[in-house]
């Protein structure tokens, strides 16, 4: 009798596990999706960005085009987790040199549409960054779940292995001298 309540009580614990490395992992899968859906509103706004500042400017025309052409990469459907992420970043990079050229519009920058599309850019970038935190936070828990005794007895069964949490590109964390910006 007493083997028997061993044994159940394993299983229990065993299912518990079981149990809790799958949702981890669907927690991983659902905060990826939330970026998706934030980055397609981003991408959602490229065309009217990318149209009011041809209006408005002389601007270099290839950077435009990369900007549309990374748009419509993005928007194919047929990238991996890893190659969004490595699309997300150029784009928010050419994104990025666009709004500091900008600076020398003052037209644009004055522009009602513009100023209203700016602002829309701004808060989805905060909630991209706000889904990127959620998504880290959720693969730093499946992880830890993966690693941590016992659950990594069951991981190495279901040939569950680490995410890599998105990281800012090195370029990024450079500081930033606000005397260049304003000096090209």
């Amino acid at each position: 009798m007493i083997i028997v309540i061993i044994l159940f009580v394993f299983i229990i614990i065993g299912v518990f596990i079981y149990n809790s490395l799958i949702e981890k992992r669907n927690q991983v899968t659902n905060a990826f999706s939330s970026i998706d859906v934030m980055l397609k509103k981003r991408y959602d706004l490229i065309p009217n960005l990318v149209e009011i500042v041809k209006q408005y400017t002389n601007y270099e025309q290839s950077t435009l085009t990369k900007i549309v052409e990374l748009r419509s990469r993005a928007t194919s459907g047929s990238l991996t987790e890893a190659e969004k992420a490595s699309l997300d970043t150029e784009l928010s990079s050419a994104v990025k040199g666009l709004m500091v050229t900008v600076e020398n519009y003052p037209d644009l920058k004055a522009n009602t549409n513009f100023l209203n599309l700016q602002s829309t850019w701004t808060e989805s970038e905060e909630q991209i960054a706000a889904a990127r935190r959620t998504y880290n936070a959720s693969v730093t828990s499946y992880n830890n779940a993966i690693m941590m005794f016992p659950g990594n007895l069951f991981a190495g069964m279901l040939k569950y292995t680490q995410i890599d949490v998105l990281a800012t590109p090195e370029e990024e964390r450079k500081n930033i001298s606000a005397k260049e910006l304003f000096n090209n």
